[in-house]
């Protein structure tokens, strides 16, 4: 069946990128967090309690994602992401009414807000993958840049472009980020589609090995089969080390610049932004770099980049041209996780449960985004100090690296 007697594949792109911009808000937390935490503000929270919530938002993500794949690749991408959209936006939409309490927050940004995140993340990867079988690590990439440029864009409309926090306060923020949410992900998930049975791209054929004979196929696997697999658990653990890494990062990167580097609070929130450009820079580059070094190896490469950036992250937040750096690289190798692990998993399962797969590999970013985060917030409540928090972070990407090394495709049927 040919390209041209379908619907042109990169308006799927195009639905994709709409709708990660607005997941991608949850990166946004990072700018919320002075004020949550400011001592002479109405929050008063803890760097405890904003740990919890943003990663309760993560756990819920990552635990919805279990369903989400096995529903869209049950259903179709477009039914699962419009109610991803609608619960994250109104998620955000409540919290906005519900004053200081933390509970609430817990729940209406968290729980729910993660929820939504979960349900309509999976959609346009699976989607992408199937629409663009020549250009997988490329499209992958595109398809969860948005992720990262969302966080960027949400960060600087809290802070610098529109100073909303500052001008009309934390609680009318999430009211008018639930509307956008609600708003563009649902324009976006009316692009998705799944490619008609037996469909191909003209002109591209699958690959063959050196003798011309086609390449062995991937195994395809059902989610049971796949989490029964020690491939399976190798991931999993990888994603957890690499992933909880970055979130601690995003988590706690402003505060550090300003408690532990005497900058000022624009300065470190400048970084921040960064980091969240640059997380979704890395999704695109990554993602066209597993096209040349395979998914396992990109892995390998990047975790090791990022074990070492954190190390010297230790002696780089005194000065805003330095936690800027810091910030680049984090985010840009934070952001290939999300072009790099659904490829793992495409190279190691097999695409016909993709959705289902990736679901069960994507709960590792729950753990990890409890670890990591609330790690953070519990050595600077009892050290005043990120420094134990950055070197186990270090620690955890070289057991990344090391993990992605040894590991064995489950073999191809014969």
């Amino acid at each position: 069946m040919s390209e041209q007697k379908v619907m042109n594949r990169w308006l799927v792109v195009v639905g994709a990128i709409l709708i990660q911009l607005c997941l991608g808000a949850i990166y946004a937390w990072g700018a919320f967090t002075g004020a949550l935490q400011d001592p002479a503000g109405k929050f008063q929270y803890s760097a405890t309690q904003t740990s919890w919530i943003f990663s309760a938002g993560l756990a819920s993500f990552a635990i919805t994602m279990i369903l989400a794949g096995r529903l869209q690749d049950k259903y179709g991408p477009r039914i699962i992401a419009i109610i991803g959209g609608l619960l994250l936006g109104s998620g955000y939409i409540i919290a906005g009414f519900t004053g200081t309490s933390f509970l609430l927050m817990l729940v209406f940004i968290g729980i729910v807000g993660g929820a939504g995140i979960g349900m309509a993340y999976v959609c346009p990867i699976a989607a992408c993958v199937k629409w663009f079988p020549d250009l997988k690590g490329l499209i992958t990439g595109l398809a969860v840049a948005g992720f990262g440029a969302g966080a960027f864009i949400f960060v600087k409309m809290a802070g610098s472009w529109l100073g909303l926090i500052e001008n009309q306060g934390v609680n009318v923020t999430f009211l008018i980020f639930g509307i956008i949410f609600a708003v563009f992900v649902v324009v976006g998930a009316m692009l998705l589609s799944n490619p008609p049975a037996g469909w191909k791209p003209a002109g591209w054929n699958p690959p063959v090995q050196a003798d011309g004979s086609a390449k062995p196929k991937v195994k395809d696997l059902t989610q049971g089969q796949t989490v029964c697999t020690i491939q399976f658990w190798m991931i999993w653990l990888s994603f957890v080390f690499s992933a909880g890494c970055g979130l601690m990062v995003i988590k706690c990167l402003k505060n550090f610049g300003v408690l532990e580097g005497g900058l000022t609070a624009a300065a470190a929130g400048s970084a921040l932004g960064l980091l969240a450009l640059f997380n979704g820079l890395g999704r695109v580059v990554w993602g066209a770099i597993s096209h040349k070094l395979t998914a396992k190896g990109s892995v390998i490469i990047m975790c090791l980049l990022q074990g070492v950036m954190m190390f010297f992250l230790l002696g780089m937040g005194s000065k805003p041209g330095t936690l800027a750096i810091a910030a680049c690289w984090i985010g840009f190798n934070f952001g290939g996780n999300f072009a790099l692990f659904p490829l793992l998993t495409l190279e190691n399962f097999g695409p016909k449960n993709l959705g289902a797969n990736y679901g069960a590999v994507f709960t590792s970013y729950g753990v990890g985004g409890i670890l990591g985060p609330v790690m953070a917030g519990r050595v600077w409540d009892t050290m005043g100090t990120f420094n134990t928090a950055f070197i186990i972070a270090g620690i955890a990407c070289v057991i990344a690296a090391a993990l992605a090394f040894v590991l064995k495709p489950v073999k191809a049927d014969s």
